[in-house]
């Protein structure tokens, strides 16, 4: 896991934790705990060796409390909440003697309070902790609480390589290596779409004759094999609310077009069948808004190109067309639309144009706000990424450049006036991008 600068979320808060600023204190105590523990092993091992060790002091965050200003009750009740050794009575390492309350002096329940205030990049690192910490991170329970209690972080997931995924949290500015795929060659060569939902990241292609589904999870930080559909397919378009997703359309393993749709529970790891769109299509895109599932643009065939979306309604289970909903975005030959939608607001990068527009819910029409960041290329669309992460705006490409690739995340937070985009971040990769999904957790 990623080891640096710690990070605290701010978030509103049950009245079960009134006193906020303590509860941020304590959780940051965790954490100098759980990285003083590794620094101490690593050292142990360095003095092993003969080598001497110059301990260098944390990086502290700007959102974390400052020892030097905190009242002497502050300090005194935080000295008292102090994680117990590992060492057992019997001075054998193991877990804390009271394993069910995690931090014994404060209790289990507010224990968890403390730690849904972690940022999930300081999780590998409070794991480290003992088995009862790991086994709570690794049950899920964490995220299912922030989730209810409104704490979601996203991180941008990627692959500009076939069997490698790259992830970016822009909260810490930090980057990660997922684990390599499982090699395999007709996956390598296939169709593949991607889908981020609750905490797990899924990968669809195919084999000779059959679809599969790869699965990661950020809480063992692994690929498995994952559920399949009930009616497998590639090419279709997707979207993700919390720990829920649906996918709708696409094509079989024998190429025929899809109407069908499927809805996806990453808690249960089931697939559950919808009611089928009005119109079968292809090479679509999907996205969540004010509540509801929309498809948006395909193809009806391998020329025909659909300039109508669909609105499904969860709650009644009916499908409503959207007549002129993706006209212009895209062309047969190109990617399907990118589209994204931040705060209820839909948005699209027309990839031809290299511009950014909104969508007027009021006249079902197109607004221009302005252009895309200039340096990102694509070929019709294709190795281009336009997400949606958080309350921004992602663009995700690279310059057509010899000699090496460079990938860009180019950010917008939405609001009046023309875009203004900024660079977060670049690194030296591919600058195709495969495939991308936004993980919220």
């Amino acid at each position: 896991m990623l080891e640096g600068q710690s990070y605290m979320i701010s978030r509103a808060v049950p009245s079960s934790c009134e006193q906020e600023p303590k509860w941020i204190y304590m959780a940051c105590q965790l954490l100098d705990q759980s990285k003083n523990k590794r620094h101490m092993n690593d050292e142990s091992r360095e003095q092993e060796k003969g080598h001497k060790i110059k301990r260098k002091k944390s990086p502290r965050s700007p959102l974390s409390p400052n020892i030097e200003e905190m009242e002497p009750n502050s300090l005194e009740t935080i000295e008292e909440m102090e994680c117990p050794d590992e060492t057992d009575g019997n001075g054998s390492g193991g877990d804390y003697p009271d394993s069910n309350s995690l931090i014994s002096a404060i209790g289990r329940d507010n224990s968890i309070n403390c730690l849904l205030r972690c940022s999930r990049s300081d999780y590998g690192s409070l794991a480290s902790l003992n088995k009862s910490f790991r086994s709570l991170i690794q049950s899920g329970e964490l995220y299912r609480l922030r989730r209810q209690m409104g704490i979601t972080e996203h991180w941008v997931y990627f692959s500009c390589h076939v069997l490698e995924w790259e992830a970016y949290d822009p909260y810490c500015s930090r980057w990660l290596t997922l684990p390599r795929l499982p090699h395999n060659e007709c996956f390598m060569c296939s169709d593949k779409e991607s889908l981020a939902v609750g905490t797990e990241l899924l990968v669809f292609g195919k084999e000779v004759t059959s679809h599969i589904v790869l699965r990661y999870s950020i809480l063992t930080n692994s690929w498995s094999s994952g559920k399949a559909m009930n009616s497998p397919r590639c090419l279709f378009g997707s979207a993700s609310l919390g720990e829920k997703a649906i996918v709708a359309g696409g094509t079989d393993a024998h190429g025929n077009i899809l109407s069908s749709a499927e809805l996806y529970n990453s808690e249960k790891q089931t697939w559950t069948t919808l009611p089928s769109m009005i119109t079968p299509r292809k090479m679509c895109s999907g996205v969540f808004m004010n509540g509801k599932f929309y498809v948006i643009g395909g193809m009806s065939s391998n020329t025909q190109l659909l300039t109508c979306g669909e609105e499904y309604d969860l709650e009644r289970g009916t499908w409503r067309l959207i007549p002129n909903m993706s006209s212009g975005l895209n062309g047969a030959s190109g990617a399907p639309p990118l589209v994204a939608v931040v705060n209820n607001n839909l948005y699209a990068a027309h990839y031809s144009e290299k511009e950014i527009r909104k969508y007027d819910k009021e006249t079902n029409s197109w607004i221009t706000l302005g252009r895309l960041p200039e340096r990102p290329a694509s070929m019709n669309g294709w190795g281009l990424a336009f997400r949606a992460c958080g309350e921004r705006l992602i663009v995700i490409g690279g310059p057509r450049v010899l000699g090496g690739g460079m990938i860009e995340l180019h950010s917008w937070i939405p609001k009046d006036g023309p875009p203004e985009w900024t660079m977060i971040a670049s690194k030296h990769s591919g600058s195709f991008v495969y495939n991308c999904a936004v993980m919220g957790c």
